[in-house]
């Protein structure tokens, strides 16, 4: 197993405290732009934390006033302008396993979304298992601003899941930002708070997820992942074997002891 109680990122700012760990992009003067290195950082440390026992709960949060202004147009655009297609496929399969690594991570991820949002950063906050955001949180898949088409990072997929087909089309054909007020209405935001209350809104959330069952956590979140791809009987045959093995842990035992106590269970992972 993996311990990331320690572990020293250098291209994000990384905090563990309470088995809940942070991440905050960096250069704020830019709005968190993400580079070559950082979607590389990002894509290993979601990785790791598939096996990392120390980490329930990971928060992804802005940095001074803004969650990410998506690729850096001077470092990543410029130089993909120079790349063969072999090297630009290269590139956009490496973005593509961040959201892989974000999906199959086993831990509940929840964006903390305040003002600029768009490209890879709403991609970003779309991979996410849940958002909260604040009224003045703008969120644009622009691909098709810059020439590219909406089908980046698995936008095609999992944006239709969130918010419809529809909406979702209108915002990968135009490249328009989505307001908060629309997010929050589209059920891409959970829930919309001010500035001052977003980080602990959402630490709020993550710790309250951290006290329960992570095994079973794992568990729903795979299913989540997995079931849209399957029939309904697929689904329910899937979820009894999922809820077997769930029933075998000692945290179901845990649970039920601390019932006939009357008394708040103490979950771990196992």
């Amino acid at each position: 197993m993996v311990s990331l109680t320690d572990y020293q990122a250098c291209h994000f700012h990384w905090h563990l405290n309470d088995n809940i760990g942070r991440i905050n992009l960096q250069r704020p003067q830019r709005k968190n732009p993400l580079t070559f290195d950082s979607y590389a950082e990002l894509r290993d440390i979601f990785r790791q934390l598939a096996t990392a026992e120390d980490v329930k709960t990971v928060v992804l949060l802005p940095n001074q006033g803004n969650f990410c202004s998506g690729g850096d147009v001077h470092d990543i655009i410029g130089a993909l302008l120079e790349m063969d297609t072999r090297d630009l496929l290269q590139f956009t399969r490496m973005t593509g396993d961040l959201v892989k690594a974000m999906l199959n991570c086993g831990k509940p991820i929840i964006a903390a979304v305040d003002g600029i949002a768009v490209g890879a950063g709403a991609i970003l906050a779309m991979a996410a298992d849940m958002r909260i955001a604040t009224p003045e949180a703008k969120t644009a898949f622009l691909f098709t601003r810059v020439g590219l088409a909406g089908c980046d990072m698995g936008a095609c997929a999992l944006l239709p899941r969130i918010i419809g087909q529809t909406r979702a089309a209108e915002l990968l054909y135009t490249g328009r930002s989505m307001s908060a007020l629309e997010g929050e209405r589209w059920g891409f935001y959970s829930r919309l708070v001010t500035a001052d209350k977003l980080e602990e809104t959402a630490l709020n959330m993550a710790y309250r997820i951290a006290c329960g069952p992570s095994f079973a956590h794992m568990i729903t979140k795979t299913q989540l992942n997995q079931e849209w791809n399957m029939t309904p009987d697929q689904a329910i045959e899937a979820e009894a074997q999922a809820q077997a093995l769930c029933m075998h842990t000692q945290d179901f035992k845990r649970a039920y002891e601390a019932f006939v106590s009357k008394e708040k269970p103490i979950f771990k992972a196992n």
